[in-house]
């Protein structure tokens, strides 16, 4: 996440070491204590999201502290301007965050590349798209106009990450411009805290309404008119603090202050342990609640010396808040070349503990080597004076070992030169989901031809053997589209009714429409939900319930690496153990043990899984006929 402007004396982000720190911080410095410290827990919020997301699942709202601490710290720097001279002077302001951005975000996108093209697989796919809008902040666009899911992947986005980014750069391309208006347009404080504030509550409003829970929440999250709120909700904070007659400055507040910081971190850290990103309640409201919460936090740091801001001038907290940007960069990537390189993880699969150590070791040094070899160098010296620093050094005397790093550099940036210039634009899973619908599409046709004498109105009552192709219906998501082949090898003439993000309620109408027109045959198969899990099992039960108890029926359970899997496999199971003529066929538990037979995204099977897949249901037939003394 942007750095946002200096929380240590100027001119770098940090101080000459053993330098004296300002005694009173104040609404016209730029020193902020424990401000390090809170984007320290932010980042580290969003790296145990992304390691271990059962752990905090809200973990991603770490994200949107950034917002609130960005915008504040911009919009203080801004009005610190205007009240020393008087302007904005913008072509600097535009290159002060360009010294800050540009380092990092350069190094990650080449070396990041570089990486996936060694470690294979589907790490490249549309890496050109995510290359451009990495370096024109524009991801959370691009991305959006391309239909990519930010929570439904068929293949590892690279620079997934690099959205929120996105979002922060063109608010500091456009608010200084509107600052100035608004300052200009109103004469006090609380006019301009108004106006903000409002604009936060329409684009909170605009999330909220615009997030439907039963569809793709990936527009609403990357948006940033829906997700503006944060920045907003910092801005209004930093209106405030300029103002030396307003509550941040009274002495009730101050007394109050840590009391009020203690809660929010509190009700903060409770959000991220409740909240979901499969939750309703997250973008209606959830979200909101987290940045307002961040702005307590961020009050409470303002003003004398407390513990709270002791706490957080902890020096590793301080660490990591210092190359939090960085360590925000490179986690995401590090990630998935670690899961591609490693056989025995996979991207969204349950990570070993070896794979998490290992990423998290790699994120820091990569960040910490970034801090201070390129972020610094560049916002003390400009790109100019970096470069020829950099120059003088290769060129210099015994300066054997910095032409080796520039030889380096030199094959990397080639090499992530070649992996764009090659990167393919269809993932492994999309064509084999292509493959699979053709397939889907096939035994529906053929079933339509041939299922007169199969339909259930002619064979009443339940009939316990074990169903061959012909008697089989499948009604199923991406999981049983890449899973066709399998099936269809297995069970020649099955009838397939499958697509791509089906959930639970798509299914139940699914079904209720192919009973009305008596296509259903004695055997059922269902696999839905893959992306969303069981949110409401009475639609499973409506769904056994229209199939009726003449039918046998193979549920089968879900893998992934999202927090609500467990969740969901004991919903479905508790549900289906009410119906005799009903038998959960677990797909979980055969693909963890072979996670080998996935596709690079760690859900979808591969060629082999789709057989794995048809020999799960094929045990669980067998069962479920045991069972009933078939």
């Amino acid at each position: 996440m942007s750095a946002g402007v200096a929380t240590r004396p100027a001119p770098g982000a940090t101080a000459p070491r053993g330098a004296p720190r300002p005694a009173r911080p104040g609404a016209t410095s730029g020193w902020i204590e424990g401000l390090d410290g809170l984007r320290a827990l932010a980042v580290l919020a969003v790296l145990v999201y992304h390691l271990r997301p059962t752990t905090l699942p809200g973990g991603f709202l770490g994200v949107d502290v950034f917002f609130v601490v960005s915008g504040f710290l911009i919009t203080t720097l801004l009005l610190r301007e205007l009240r020393t001279r008087g302007r904005l002077h913008l072509p600097r302001f535009w290159l002060r965050r360009a010294r800050r951005l540009l380092p990092a975000l350069l190094a990650v996108v080449v070396v990041g590349v570089s990486a996936a093209a060694l470690a294979g697989g589907d790490l490249l796919v549309n890496a050109r798209r995510q290359a451009l809008g990495a370096l024109t902040f524009s991801t959370n666009w691009l991305e959006i106009g391309a239909g990519s899911s930010y929570f439904t992947r068929t293949a590892p986005q690279l620079f997934v990450n690099f959205w929120s980014l996105a979002v922060e750069e063109q608010f500091y391309l456009l608010w200084p411009v509107a600052l100035v208006l608004l300052v200009a347009l109103t004469a006090t404080t609380r006019a301009r805290v108004r106006v903000t504030l409002a604009v936060a509550a329409l684009s909170a409003a605009a999330m909220a309404l615009l997030h439907t829970p039963s569809e793709d929440a990936t527009r609403v999250y990357y948006g940033t008119d829906t997700h503006l709120f944060g920045l907003m909700i910092g801005a209004a904070l930093a209106f405030s603090w300029a103002d030396e007659g307003s509550w941040l400055h009274r002495t009730v507040w101050r007394r109050l202050r840590v009391l009020a910081a203690i809660a929010a971190l509190a009700a903060l850290a409770g959000l991220m342990l409740a909240l979901g990103e499969d939750h309703a309640a997250t973008f209606r409201g959830g979200i909101l609640a987290a940045s307002v919460l961040t702005a307590v936090l961020v009050a409470a740091l303002l003003g004398p010396g407390t513990p709270y801001q002791r706490l957080l001038r902890l020096r590793p907290l301080e660490w990591v808040g210092q190359r939090s940007y960085g360590i925000y960069l490179w986690h995401w990537p590090v990630l998935l070349v670690l899961t591609e390189a490693l056989p025995t993880t996979t991207f969204d699969s349950p990570l070993s503990w070896t794979t998490r150590g290992l990423a998290l070791v790699l994120t820091l040094a990569a960040a910490a080597v970034s801090y201070r070899y390129l972020e610094l160098p560049v916002r003390e010296l400009g790109f100019r004076g970096a470069a020829g620093a950099a120059l003088r050094a290769v060129r210099g005397t015994g300066a054997r070992r910095a032409r080796v790093v520039a030889g380096a550099g030199a094959v990397v940036l080639a090499g992530s030169a070649v992996a764009l210039a090659t990167a393919p634009t269809t993932s492994q899973t999309q064509a084999q989901i292509e493959d699979g619908e053709e397939i889907v599409a096939a035994s529906g046709a053929t079933a339509a031809a041939t299922d007169a004498p199969t339909r259930a109105e002619e064979a009443p009552g339940l009939d316990l053997s074990v169903p061959t192709g012909e008697e089989i219906t499948g009604f199923g998501d991406s999981i049983m589209v890449t899973s066709a082949h399998g099936l269809t090898a297995a069970y020649p003439g099955i009838a397939l009714d499958a697509l791509s993000n089906r959930q639970w309620p798509d299914g139940l109408a699914a079904v209720e429409a192919a009973v009305a027109e008596g296509t259903v045959r004695r055997a059922v198969v269902l696999d839905f939900g893959t992306n969303a899990g069981v949110r409401e099992p009475a639609v499973v039960r409506a769904t056994l319930d229209a199939l009726g108890p003449e039918r046998m029926v193979v549920v089968v359970n879900l893998y992934g690496g999202s927090h609500w899997i467990p969740e969901a496999n004991a919903a479905l199971a508790q549900v289906v153990a009410d119906y005799p003529n009903a038998v959960i066929a677990d797909w979980y538990a055969a693909i963890d043990a072979a996670p080998h037979m996935l596709q690079s995204d760690g859900i979808h099977p591969d060629i082999d899984g789709g057989h794995l897949y048809a020999q799960v249901v094929t045990d669980a037939f067998a069962e479920l006929s045991a069972r009933l003394g078939g």
